[in-house]
Parts: structure tokens; C-alpha cells; sequence
């Protein structure tokens, strides 16, 4: 009985959001088709908004790519900050190194 409830459940939230009347349209579409696609699935994604199987495999090569540009920016960006934190690192060496002779007292011969 309770997993009747749960169907009845999530049907009531397909309806309610809208998603049924969607895939009636897109259904319907495609039955009145004279011409009946090659890929059913493509044209029900195609009707709903969504990109086609090439451009969904355009879209992973481009995401792709671009994960690949961000993974080198960010080894970039990294060595960067490494070199930054060494020139500080030796800035400061050198400026305590320069105080310290500073108060070194001289000897006058």
C-alpha cells in the first residue's frame, strides 16, 4: 500500500510541475510526425529544449578543453604565487641582513 502512495505521490508532482503536460505535447508531436525521425529520443530532447547528441558531444569537448586550460592557469598561477613567496622570502633576508650590519658598531683604526 505505501509504495501505491508514493506513485500516486510523485504523479501528483509530475502533474502539478508540469511535466506531464510536456511530455503530452512532445508526444503527441511526435506521433503526428508523417515523417517519423531516425532517433525518437533526439527529437523528444530536441522538443524539450535540450541540445542535440552532437551538440552534447561538442559541449564535453569543450569542456574538456576548457578543464584542461584551467588545470595549466592553475599550475600557473601556483608557480607564480611559489616565485612571489621567494622574492619575499629573500626581501626579508636581506632587509634584516641590512639592519643588522646597521647596528653592527665599526671600528675606527
Amino acid at each position: 500500500m505505501e509504495k501505491e502512495a508514493k506513485k500516486e505521490a510523485f504523479r501528483k508532482y509530475l502533474d502539478s510541475s508540469g511535466v506531464l503536460d510536456a511530455l503530452t505535447k512532445v508526444l503527441v508531436a511526435l506521433y503526428e510526425q508523417s515523417d517519423k525521425p531516425s532517433s525518437a529520443v533526439e527529437f523528444v530532447q530536441q522538443k524539450l529544449g535540450g541540445p542535440s547528441l552532437s551538440e552534447y558531444e561538442k559541449l564535453q569537448a569543450e569542456m574538456s578543453d576548457l578543464q584542461i586550460r584551467y588545470n595549466e592557469l592553475l599550475a600557473l598561477h601556483q608557480e607564480t604565487c611559489n616565485q612571489l613567496e621567494e622574492l619575499k622570502n629573500t626581501h626579508t633576508v636581506v632587509s634584516s641582513k641590512e639592519k643588522i650590519e646597521g647596528e653592527l658598531p665599526t671600528d675606527n683604526l
